[in-house]
């Protein structure tokens, strides 16, 4: 659940004073902080943008194909690391939704599922009896 403005301030003042507090333990803790290192990474990213687009520019400048494809490549691998860091960042702000199970009859037979589908509603299912208290599997 996330936390209100109010008590996402009230979280920050106290980190604020932890931290002037003791500067060490602050340093440790901001360091196992993932905004921090979402932070670092898109920086690291946004650079790497920027260095590939000049190897590429260079290149075309120059005429050396060896500078574009290095520009090329460079630019794509920075582009492909700022996505997944964005995405693992959003999956750990945003945490995936729980979805509640629809009734028996609205599930499809299971001749129309995937292999992948059946697991899913077996392990559906095992999760359902372990919150209703049945131990059976």
């Amino acid at each position: 659940m996330p936390l209100s403005e109010h008590e996402q301030r009230q979280l920050e003042q106290i980190e604020q004073a932890l931290y002037r507090e003791d500067p060490k333990f602050g340093r440790l803790v901001r360091s196992s902080d993932p905004r921090v290192h979402y932070k670092r990474k898109l920086v690291q990213s946004l650079a790497g943008i920027l260095a590939g687009g000049g190897l590429l520019a260079a290149g075309l400048v120059t005429h050396r194909v060896y500078l574009e494809a290095a520009g090329a490549a460079v630019l794509l691998l920075s582009l492909v690391w700022a996505m997944v860091s964005w995405r693992r960042h959003v999956a750990r702000v945003r945490p995936a939704r729980v979805k509640v199970s629809q009734p028996r009859a609205a599930v499809p037979a299971r001749s129309q599922l995937g292999w992948r589908a059946r697991l899913m509603e077996r392990m559906e299912e095992r999760w359902r009896r372990r919150q209703e208290g049945d131990r059976r599997m």
